[in-house]
């Protein structure tokens, strides 16, 4: 069910699944860049019901029917997201112990909190599609998907989870993106300092993408797991649903059982 979380002055999209389950981390969603709660669909009561734990979902400011997020955006809103909204959602949802689940931009946006000191209470981190610096083939898939937007059926579709706030949500992201500066966006100094595990999927043929952000992951992570999942582009949850919900809840149950108290031994009792 859709509630509303109140940050500040605006509004937030939330929904939970499994709420009231304090025993166990909770299963925290972002979305990606034309994403909000409502596109995630089943995939995070499904991941909620194969983990046992419960799952906050939300839209971001400006998507979904989270309250508008005034554009043009900044350069560095991905940062703003990370170190400054949502620790705030993570506070005003009363979550402790949090596994991040982030897509696309909403990976990204994982990291750098992830690689902050505002990340209090992190458990894990996975991130599907994730993007740690800018490539060419990124920018000429966000440039096609402006055409599809602008000509084609891009908008209707949006316009199906966004509402009013469609034109919002997709100039914000899509302005950012196609912003010449934008092409010295890097994330990967937060990287090494991120001292939870994280696991890394990313699809085979990720049209937004290439294996080079994966290697970064990889090779600047202490305590990392990568999967390419093959037949997949840009989408793993929504492509290849079993495969990642198999991989995804395997890796948060070795994080719950890490965590979980051993139990001592019984004493020893002359007899």
């Amino acid at each position: 069910m859709t509630e509303f979380l109140r940050i500040g002055s605006t509004q937030i999209e939330v929904q939970w699944h499994r709420q009231g389950e304090k025993e166990k981390p909770t299963l925290v969603f972002l979305h990606e860049g034309l994403g909000c709660a409502d596109m995630w669909r089943d995939f995070p009561v499904l991941l909620s019901q194969r983990t046992g734990c419960p799952a906050l979902v939300f839209s971001r400011l400006g998507y979904g029917a989270s309250d508008p997020c005034p554009t043009p955006w900044k350069l560095n809103f991905m940062h703003r997201e990370g170190l400054e909204r949502l620790p705030a959602v993570i506070k005003e949802a009363k979550i402790t112990d949090h596994i991040l689940i982030g897509h696309s931009d909403g990976g990204s946006i994982g990291i750098i909190y992830a690689g902050s000191p505002v990340a209090k209470g992190l458990k894990g981190l996975i991130t599907e599609a994730a993007h740690v610096f800018c490539e060419k083939i990124t920018v000429e898939s966000i440039y096609q998907a402006k055409l599809n937007y602008e000509h084609h059926d891009l908008r209707h579709k949006l316009e199906k989870y966004h509402g009013k706030n469609t034109e919002n949500a997709f100039r914000g992201w899509n302005d950012v993106w196609l912003h010449p500066g934008f092409i010295h966006w890097n994330i990967e100094k937060y990287l090494p300092l991120i001292e939870v595990p994280v696991l890394a999927l990313q699809g085979s043929r990720d049209q937004y993408g290439t294996v080079k952000q994966m290697d970064s992951i990889k090779n600047r992570t202490s305590r990392v797991q990568t999967h390419i999942i093959e037949d997949c582009r840009h989408s793993p949850h929504a492509e290849q649903s079993e495969k990642v919900l198999d991989i995804m809840a395997g890796f948060i149950d070795e994080i719950i059982r890490l965590n979980t108290p051993k139990k001592g031994r019984p004493l020893d009792r002359d007899k």
